[in-house]
């Protein structure tokens, strides 16, 4: 019998909603259907504006996310049409919404993780129960909130015997440990692609570097690099989480200003480039030095420069694609909120004192009925 849930994920990078329509029954492939939407320039430069303290932003942030989930609706209209599944069939959506502040643990002792979202306005919509807030309880019980697809990872990706590594490089990169026998480890490394993209976005007006050629055109500025790695976010042992309220363009241009003010645009491009692949690599090469399968998926995965610097920095491992592990690499995040909805319609806990933190097991997630 078929186990329908659809998973819909925008992330820190910002670049638009990626959709499937899985099913979880066993004799089923995973994947029924996929479909993505890009963001506007106006909604991409308010959701990226919200990140940051500014006027009106109740009134704006509400706003957000009516907008936000109006494309949200259109990527699970796309994938209810390619399928030709009716809503009634679909026992949920996960909705993770758009990230704009993560500050767990901070100010009062708790903090809190904010993500645009308008999940009743979803279900209102689709027709079909919406589970949405997957981080809040997390935090609310003493942890990061983040990350929270190395539960999926560990479902799709370990092997029997074998230690897997999974390294999501969206805007912000983060890394599952799978050990035989022992509890998933996972954390985030630092910045994905958010800088990369930035900073392409404001030198070419490209919104990303395809294949990440203009950094390959650059030379790694040794001094700049030992500038943006002095941050002590890199040194930090896990549990740990962090987004755009700490890796932003201004956290950049304080760097730049120190070490790279005259750099050529390229060069700084190759720099940023070579930032990303060295918090993964190091973070690897600390935790599980002898790994063999680093098993790699988001948008950095597309990323031909960023692929090839991490297998140079981790050679003993085979750095490889989530597409030949059986899942494209824009697929997985949208995948691991579809079996997190599942998680949350089941009332399933998640183990999460490795991972994020937190006191013990919970459920995530808060239901929203059609």
């Amino acid at each position: 019998m078929p186990d329908f849930y659809i998973g819909l994920m925008s992330g820190t990078s910002l670049d638009g909603v990626d959709g499937v329509l899985a099913d979880f029954s066993p004799s089923s492939p995973l994947v029924i259907a996929h479909a993505s939407a890009p963001f506007a320039d106006a909604l991409r430069a308010e959701l990226l504006a919200l990140n940051s303290a500014g006027p009106n932003e109740l009134h704006r942030a509400a706003l957000a996310g009516n907008a936000l989930v109006r494309v949200y609706a259109q990527v699970v209209d796309a994938l209810l049409a390619d399928s030709s599944i009716q809503p009634y069939e679909v026992r949920a959506i996960g909705a993770h919404g758009q990230t704009v502040r993560h500050r767990p643990q901070q100010f009062d002792g708790t903090g809190y993780t904010l993500q645009l979202n308008q999940p009743a306005l979803l279900a209102e919509r689709s027709g079909i129960d919406v589970v949405a807030d997957f981080r809040s309880r997390d935090v609310a019980a003493g942890g990061q909130g983040a990350p929270l697809a190395p539960f999926f990872h560990q479902a799709f990706f370990s092997r029997p015997g074998q230690t897997v590594g999974v390294l999501n490089v969206g805007g912000i990169s983060n890394l599952t440990l799978l050990r035989p026998g022992g509890a998933v480890l996972g954390f985030d490394c630092g910045p994905g692609n958010a800088l990369m993209d930035g900073w392409c976005s404001a030198h070419t007006g490209r919104p990303y570097d395809d294949q990440g050629a203009w950094a390959a055109s650059g030379a790694v500025l040794p001094a700049l690099l030992d500038a943006l790695l002095a941050e002590p976010y890199f040194a930090l042992a896990p549990p740990k989480s962090t987004g755009r309220d700490l890796f932003h363009m201004a956290w950049l241009q304080a760097c730049l200003q120190v070490r790279g003010a005259s750099a050529a645009a390229a060069d700084v491009q190759a720099t940023l480039a070579e930032l990303s692949a060295l918090a993964c690599a190091n973070e690897v090469l600390r935790h599980e030095p002898d790994l063999r399968h680093l098993i790699v998926c988001g948008g950095g995965a597309l990323n031909t420069h960023l692929m090839q610097r991490l297998q140079a920095l981790l050679p003993q491992a085979q750095v490889r694609s989530s597409a030949d592990h059986g899942l494209p690499p824009l697929q997985v995040e949208a995948t691991a909120f579809a079996w997190l909805a599942r998680k949350t319609v089941l009332r399933e806990k998640l183990e999460l004192e490795s991972t994020t933190g937190a006191r013990g097991a919970r459920v995530l997630g808060a239901v929203y009925p059609a």
